[in-house]
């Protein structure tokens, strides 16, 4: 039987600490804001763009970034 391997937290990648970017939340290790990666991709920027522009990104912060701005969402529970 094949063990499964636990997926890390994409959560994990996200960090608040008042000492940088006045508290906001930022990928683990940066300065670059969940707000400004949420801007580009509402903007219609191809993540491939938004990497392109930030080589310390990758695709993994980017999709952090997405999952925890819905993290932030109530739950919608159809019922």
């Amino acid at each position: 039987m094949k063990k499964k391997r636990k997926q890390p937290d994409p959560l994990g990648r996200i960090e608040r600490n008042p000492a940088v970017m006045v508290g906001k939340p930022v990928v683990r290790g940066t300065r670059i804001t969940v707000e400004l990666i949420l801007e580009k991709l509402a903007a219609d920027m191809p993540i491939d763009e938004i990497l392109a522009d930030y080589p310390r990104l990758t695709r993994a912060d980017v999709l952090a970034s997405i999952a925890y701005a819905r993290s932030l969402l109530p739950s919608a529970r159809a019922g």
